[in-house]
């Protein structure tokens, strides 16, 4: 299946189960902005920087017409980033992993918790058991999809490139629906939907003109 672009519409997130707030499709979110926001539990950017940022849009301009939903994935350390922590998370504020270290050491969390809660809808990706079909084909499509900014910059198709790809690829025991599907490069990851259901802009890591971008489609 073909990743959805920029301009098309935008089909239901694959997601295994809504943790927070009533399952939602784009199609009954018509005329409203959507902001999904792509995170890993144990992903410490995620939690220094988007999901505070997300939740901050969330208040400020839900009554505008914004809808933020979360979406927990995992691409690794599955034994971190799967549902009983994204519960904990949402049920307790706890953090773990990297997560954990990172925050605690910035000072950031109290009492050993979030400072904050997260209070819009967030579902868990599907995770599906990984099976190679060909795994040199997987490697093509890793590079081509993951990797094809530096493809050309310094040729990660060499025979040493491709069998450290072999090498991850064979260590994922599961692969995430949404993430995979819509070629995500890592999280944090932003996709923004306007208001007829078509997605808007995709971007992995930092998105400075975010809250500029949603004004815009909130017009």
């Amino acid at each position: 299946m073909t990743a959805v672009k920029i301009g098309q519409q935008m089909p239901p997130l694959s997601v295994s189960a809504w943790l927070q707030g009533d399952p939602v499709t784009f199609e009954q979110l018509r005329g409203r902005v959507v902001l999904v926001a792509v995170f890993q539990v144990n992903c410490p950017g995620c939690f220094l920087h988007c999901l505070p940022e997300v939740l901050r849009l969330h208040h400020c301009y839900a009554d505008s017409g914004l809808t933020v939903l979360g979406l927990a994935t995992a691409f690794e350390d599955f034994d971190k980033n799967n549902l009983e922590n994204l519960k904990r998370l949402l049920e307790k504020g706890e953090v773990v992993g990297e997560t954990l270290h990172m925050l605690r050491g910035r000072g950031i969390l109290r009492n050993g918790v979030l400072p904050y809660r997260i209070d819009f809808p967030v579902a868990m990706d599907r995770l599906t058991e990984r099976e190679f079909a060909s795994i040199e084909s997987e490697i093509d499509a890793f590079i081509t999809q993951r990797l094809s900014d530096l493809e050309q910059q310094i040729g990660l198709r060499q025979p040493h490139v491709r069998e450290q790809v072999r090498h991850y690829l064979l260590s994922q025991n599961y692969h995430a629906e949404t993430f995979e599907f819509f070629q995500l490069r890592g999280t944090p990851s932003y996709m923004l939907v306007d208001k007829a259901g078509t997605l808007a802009a995709c971007r992995f890591g930092a998105y400075p003109e975010l809250e500029e971008d949603i004004l815009k489609l909130l017009k």
